[in-house]
């Protein structure tokens, strides 16, 4: 190993253990006492952690992919027409906004890295609220143009930022129901936004403006509150937090240490920035949102599009988009619930590509719009479910803090190269017969998840099969026998790379 990856050896003790004679594991506290581990329950902390963390960073993420898709429901309602759009001009307005994602995703997660998350995601939270404000404040295609770019900048910091916090509050396999939750708020950021539209859609005429502007500038003022109010509700780095006591936060350490390393307070090095991007896993998770990233952010931003051009009128479309939405996240439940309890990722992550299929060849075949309105509600089932689970994969499972920060952040640049490739293609002139060949493509794209999928799954189930042939070894029974500390450091250093690691597949 390069003697620059032996930089992790800078990882202090924080916590030591001493083991009292029944043989269970005391903890050294600060104050040089020593307190049973017992005497904390595990179930009332990691109670404690989800109440402080998932409300309020669920609420973050409902309000960005809110605020990020609301203008599909402004749309409808005159804002092509009123800042005179050219034809592809609504499609380019919604591409600049991921051309900024992916510029900024990996820069914004290394600032979190060497900064602060309590005041690093309520600052991007508060920028794009104010951002999204001046979406109702632009006049032409120039201005959206501008903001839109100015949204994605500012936005693309939250979600990954959000999973590697999670990362160092929670076990590997504790993750995933936390990520699907999680993102469960895109799906009911769809659900509100279509009544919400409906309702600021009546605002038509107040202040001289029009109801497609009061949708942003209302949404971004109830964005900026929560910003505010963020400031005092996210937490810090799991080895600073006050919402804890001090027997929790060493437990919680304790337990993150035993797990993996998300305990440790890893020194930010660029060594581990390579290992992530020389990693074919890492490539495989980012090509693996990319592949969902094309439905997930096409059938959001276009849905209402879609459902008004099965016939209905605008307002009817603002509310039929709230039913598929209701139950992609009660499927976002069901998914999570079911991956959890049989410790499978990727066969919930390909059963739900297949379902988001079956929904494309209903709108595809079907004649009735009714019918084609069915095949709406499976689509979005299977795209949010499969994104829920495949989001909070590569947290699982890629080692070391920094590396770990670097794939979350590939992940979501590359997947949401996808995304812009998505609404490019759902453009007018490919709208014919109810958008007949973005739907295609959008198969081909789901098709393209299932074979990344599959490759993650045969892969690491085949590695872990060739560890645990290795540690039958007498080499490894010799490694094993190695000074505690030593062998603690070089785990650290060699991450996901370790014999005794076990991917979640």
């Amino acid at each position: 190993m390069s003697s620059e990856s032996e930089k992790r050896a800078d990882v202090p003790e924080k916590l030591s253990r001493e083991v009292t004679p029944g043989g269970t594991p005391d903890l050294k506290l600060e104050d040089g006492t020593t307190q049973g581990r017992e005497a904390v329950s595990e179930a009332k902390l990691l109670r404690k952690v989800d109440l402080h963390l998932i409300p309020i960073l669920t609420l973050l993420y409902l309000l960005s992919f809110l605020d990020r898709s609301n203008i599909g429901n402004a749309r409808i309602i005159g804002l092509a027409t009123d800042l005179k759009l050219s034809a592809p001009g609504y499609n380019t307005a919604l591409a600049l906004y991921f051309v900024a994602y992916v510029i900024f995703e990996v820069p914004a997660n290394i600032v979190l890295k060497r900064f602060n998350p309590q005041i690093w995601l309520p600052t991007l939270t508060l920028l794009w609220g104010i951002t999204t404000v001046g979406q109702g404040l632009v006049t032409n295609q120039a201005g959206i143009f501008g903001i839109r770019f100015l949204l994605g900048t500012t936005e693309a910091g939250l979600f990954p930022g959000v999973i590697y916090v999670f990362s160092v509050y929670y076990k590997r396999r504790e993750r995933s129901a936390r990520v699907g939750i999680f993102f469960g708020g895109a799906a009911l950021a769809g659900a509100f936004g279509g009544i919400l539209a409906y309702a600021i859609g009546k605002m038509e005429g107040v202040g001289g403006r029009r109801g497609w502007a009061w949708i942003f500038i209302l949404e971004g003022i109830i964005t900026i509150a929560a910003s505010i109010f963020a400031y005092w509700a996210v937490p810090t780095w799991s080895h600073k937090t006050k919402f804890l006591t001090e027997p929790e936060r060493q437990v919680l350490l304790q337990r993150l240490r035993e797990d993996s390393d998300a305990a440790e307070h890893e020194k930010f090095d660029w060594a581990f920035v390579k290992h992530a991007a020389l990693d074919h896993l890492v490539w495989a998770y980012a090509f693996l949102f990319h592949g969902f990233a094309f439905v997930l952010y096409s059938l959001s931003l276009f849905m209402p599009s879609i459902i008004a051009g099965l016939g209905f009128q605008a307002w009817e479309a603002q509310l039929m988009t709230v039913p598929p939405y209701a139950l992609a996240a009660f499927s976002i439940g069901v998914g999570v619930y079911v991956s959890a309890k049989y410790n499978k990722r990727g066969l919930v992550i390909i059963v739900a590509a297949f379902i988001a299929i079956i929904g494309y060849i209903i709108l595809l075949t079907a004649k009735h719009p009714g019918s084609r309105y069915v095949g709406v509600f499976f689509s979005a089932a299977g795209v949010y479910t499969g994104n829920a689970l495949l989001l909070s994969w590569p947290g699982e499972n890629v080692s070391g803090q920094t590396k770990r920060a670097v794939a979350v952040a590939m992940q979501i640049t590359i997947g949401d190269i996808g995304a812009i490739a998505g609404v490019l293609i759902y453009r007018p002139s490919l709208s014919a017969n109810n958008f007949r060949k973005p739907h295609i493509i959008a198969i081909g794209y789901l098709i393209f998840a299932i074979l990344v999928a599959s490759y993650l799954w045969w892969w690491m189930e085949k590695e872990n099969k060739r560890r645990d042939a290795l540690l039958t070894s007498e080499a490894a029974h010799t490694a094993e026998k190695e000074d505690g500390e030593r062998r603690r450091l070089e785990k650290l250093r060699l991450g996901d790379r370790d014999l005794e690691y076990r991917y979640v597949v």
